[in-house]
């Protein structure tokens, strides 16, 4: 895909995501959401993918070090092996919502997208140099996973748009594929043997 339709496909799953957030009730926030989070931790979480785009926008790298979006997970996975440090980020996240957490998110999507390139520069990002091209799948990925999360935990409608739904899709397969787990994925969609319980690409 180009850039351009990888910039498209963003704007449209943080669009997503912010309509799944409009629908929190007042009395949700503090709801359990995923795990030991609760609706306002899961929401700065999805707020990260747009800090993320904004903050690494502005850190050029010399030279690409992850091909694409697939092998940014592989590279990152020994840095998640500390829940307790994500959910510290979270939380944070969270608590920096404020008192308006809508109105946070919302500006931090409007930042996110006003410095979506249109030269498809080289960023440094968490794994090291990336196409920013490569490093959006990333972020349609977190933002569309955690939208369904988070519309599951307040009851919302939680259906993908379609082409946020293929990014992710293809890059899951992507990643399986790298993983080398590509047989228990197609006897899983055939339906020919189930994935274990506890299987995740991330």
């Amino acid at each position: 895909m180009t850039l351009q339709a990888h910039v498209e496909t963003f704007r449209r799953a943080g669009d997503h995501a912010v309509l799944v957030a409009e629908q929190i009730r007042p009395d949700q926030w503090d709801s359990p959401a995923l795990g030991t989070w609760s609706v306002r931790t899961l929401v700065g979480h999805i707020g990260r993918s747009f800090t993320t785009v904004i903050d690494y926008s502005s850190r050029p790298a010399d030279r690409v070090e992850v091909a694409d979006a697939a092998q940014y997970y592989l590279v990152i996975a020994p840095m998640l092996t500390d829940p307790s440090q994500i959910d510290a980020r979270a939380v944070q996240a969270g608590l920096a919502l404020g008192e308006r957490p809508l109105d946070t998110l919302r500006e931090l999507q409007d930042r996110a997208t006003a410095v979506l390139a249109t030269d498809d520069r080289i960023i440094d990002t968490i794994a090291g140099g990336m196409r920013f091209s490569d490093y959006l799948p990333t972020r349609i990925f977190e933002l569309g996973v955690h939208s369904i999360d988070l519309a599951r935990a307040i009851g919302a409608h939680e259906a993908l748009p379609p082409e946020v739904a293929a990014s992710i899709v293809a890059l899951s397969v992507a990643v399986a594929q790298r993983r080398g787990d590509s047989q228990a994925l197609l006897c899983a969609l055939t339906g020919r043997g189930p994935l274990s319980p506890d299987y995740s690409i991330v």
